[in-house]
Parts: structure tokens; C-alpha cells; sequence
């Protein structure tokens, strides 16, 4: 299923909880967020759903902040 918000697609894949209390991560997904065996994830009920963040190692992060506009007006008060 593909959903399309604010001009972003978002491609929805529908997954089955197992007795065991599992769920397969579709394949497209995986390879889109480049998953691999043994990532690990924050796990997160927010309201009626849940939500899976992959931890990410802090060689990944590098220069996530790159071109970020570092100019902003500062408070007289603050440092």
C-alpha cells in the first residue's frame, strides 16, 4: 500500500504477529532502511501503535548535522 502525505510517500506493508509475539520485517523495507542481522531497536507505544527505531552506531551518525545552519540569535542572557 503506498500513501501519499504532504508529497512524501510512504510505502505500508502489512505484517502478522506471531504466537510467539514476532514480526517479520518486510524485505523492501530491510533493504530501504539497509537492516541487517543482530540491528537493534528502541521500542516505542505511542498511542494505538508501535514504533521501531534502529540504534545506530555512532560511526553511522557522522555527519548527520552536516550543512546544519549554526548562525541563530542568542538571548543576552545565555552563553
Amino acid at each position: 500500500m503506498v500513501i501519499l502525505s504532504y508529497n512524501i510517500r510512504i510505502d505500508m506493508e502489512t505484517v502478522t504477529l506471531s504466537s510467539k509475539f514476532q514480526i517479520v520485517i518486510p524485505q523492501a523495507v530491510r533493504e530501504k532502511l539497509r537492516l541487517t542481522p543482530g540491528r537493534k531497536f528502541r521500542v516505542i507505544g505511542y498511542g494505538d501503535r508501535v514504533e521501531l527505531i534502529p540504534i545506530r552506531p555512532i560511526e553511522e551518525m557522522r555527519g548527520i548535522l552536516k550543512g546544519m545552519d549554526t548562525n541563530i540569535e542568542r538571548e543576552d542572557d545565555r552563553l
